[in-house]
């Protein structure tokens, strides 16, 4: 089962993945993660105002990336560079990832590749206020890649926003589960959990 998780930038893409790996541990799931297929920064767009866009859809391999998802999902090991932003091509790890009957997918492109879309087998959409991923996305860019608050504020509003309204929000009423990542967190993952266990027709772990 492929199982897909898609996002704006600090909803919460990664947590929910952890959280669901934990759940269903004993299926030991395949982590495909769509940021490892960035093209390097030379072949990033660059805006009028010379900002590097990383958040339109030709910023990734979208060919390599579809072709790994296929081999693992036909049961095939992979093998990809994990991505960092802050590191040059060279010095990223190489990871095998191990085919599983459950693959988690996540990346904000999930549904506007139509080849990926189209091998899933359940889709989660992640609801979350904007102004808590605008505090995430503070937070981790000056805190790990060195951006000032200005150049966070001026990518949210001209890169962020833009691509979560164009490829992003109009696929949200496609997905399985809509995930609201608040208050209800807690009350739709457990859910999400017995929803996906049903359909696997595993056990989920006890709470």
């Amino acid at each position: 089962m492929i199982i897909g998780i898609c996002g704006g930038s600090g909803s919460g893409k990664t947590t929910l993945l952890k959280r669901l790996c934990t759940q269903f541990e004993s299926l030991k799931p395949s982590i495909f993660t769509m940021d490892n297929y960035y093209y390097p920064i030379e072949k990033q767009f660059i805006d009028e105002n010379g900002y590097y866009n990383f958040d339109l859809p030709t910023a990734l391999d979208e060919e390599h990336l579809v072709t790994d998802l296929k081999r693992l999902g036909s049961g095939e090991p992979i093998i990809v560079k994990e991505y960092h932003f802050n590191s040059p091509p060279d010095k990223h790890i190489l990871l095998t990832i191990d085919p599983s009957e459950l693959i988690i997918v996540e990346g904000l492109f999930l549904f506007h590749y139509p080849e990926v879309r189209e091998l899933l087998d359940y889709s989660v959409f992640i609801n979350v206020d904007p102004k808590i991923q605008l505090d995430r996305r503070l937070y981790r860019d000056q805190e790990t890649r060195g951006y000032t608050r200005e150049a966070i504020l001026y990518q949210w509003e001209n890169h962020v926003m833009p691509c979560y309204k164009n490829y992003l929000l109009p696929y949200r009423s496609e997905a399985d589960f809509q995930f609201s990542n608040d208050a209800k967190s807690d009350e739709d993952f457990e859910r999400l959990a017995s929803e996906l266990a049903l359909k696997m027709g595993a056990e989920a772990k006890a709470y």
